[in-house]
């Protein structure tokens, strides 16, 4: 795909003698949302660990936006535009929910000692821009109120919000999402799929892993199914809800 903001190209992981992920590629275009499917230990979440340099691949590539990511470290791949969300959520639960957006902003002067001592104006304006640029993602995901409150107070479906606006804080044109409606209220999950179309109308790309197949063809418009480290079907949620073999062995 010339146009593709992600391309992975045949991917291979093998952890004692079996293949987890065997030859997977697929190509991802600007704005679209892509679900990945399949049953648990299909091999979804090593495939976003090798994409995200969690994970070394054995064999393959990664590309985004056309540069090669494959043997880059996570950091890189963080701070080139990329940013994902794990099943474990991964907050600081002990920290404010202000704080833990702030914790996420690329690039901080204050990271830095010469800087936060030779530059402390501008140290100090880039703290207020990171302070009203959090405040404005707690107002997009709907937790204003809660922005200091401690994360781990927030319910299961809220903490899974603020991990989507730590993505978000990170300013990131792609976004893998590792399941992010499971388990959580039916309201929330109406409310994260709402977030997941508006973030994609405005140009954000969008990779996710889900179980809640409804959800998943609710809100993509592309469709990959993985089984056993293969993909074995791609195409659009109506070309995968009416493949009688995936409907019976996934989708059922």
């Amino acid at each position: 795909m010339a146009d593709s903001i992600l391309t992975v190209s045949n991917l291979s992981k093998t952890f004692d003698g079996l293949k987890a992920v065997e030859d997977f590629s697929f190509a991802i275009a600007q704005g679209q949302i892509v679900g990945l499917i399949g049953p648990n230990g299909a091999g979804k979440t090593t495939v976003f660990n090798m994409i995200t340099g969690f994970l070394a691949a054995d064999s393959g590539e990664v590309f985004y936006q056309g540069k090669p990511l494959t043997r880059c470290p996570a950091y890189r791949i963080a701070r080139s535009g990329m940013a994902r969300t794990f099943q474990d959520l991964r907050l600081i639960k002990s920290l404010r929910v202000i704080d833990n957006i702030l914790l996420s902003r690329p690039q901080q002067s204050g990271e830095h000692f010469l800087p936060a001592v030779l530059r402390r104006k501008k140290l100090r304006q880039e703290e207020a821009q990171n302070r009203q640029k959090a405040a404005e993602l707690l107002d997009f995901i709907g937790l204003a109120e809660k922005q200091d409150h401690l994360a781990g107070a927030l319910s299961y479906g809220q903490q899974k919000l603020l991990t989507l606006a730590c993505c978000l804080a990170m300013e990131a044109d792609l976004l893998l999402l590792d399941e992010p409606i499971s388990g959580i209220h039916p309201n929330m999950i109406e409310k994260m799929l709402s977030l997941m179309t508006l973030l994609s109308a405005s140009g954000k790309t969008i990779l996710f892993i889900e179980h809640n197949i409804e959800a998943v063809m609710q809100v993509a418009g592309h469709v990959i199914v993985m089984d056993a480290g293969r993909k074995i079907a791609e195409g659009s949620p109506q070309m995968i809800t009416n493949n009688p073999e995936i409907l019976e062995a996934y989708l059922e």
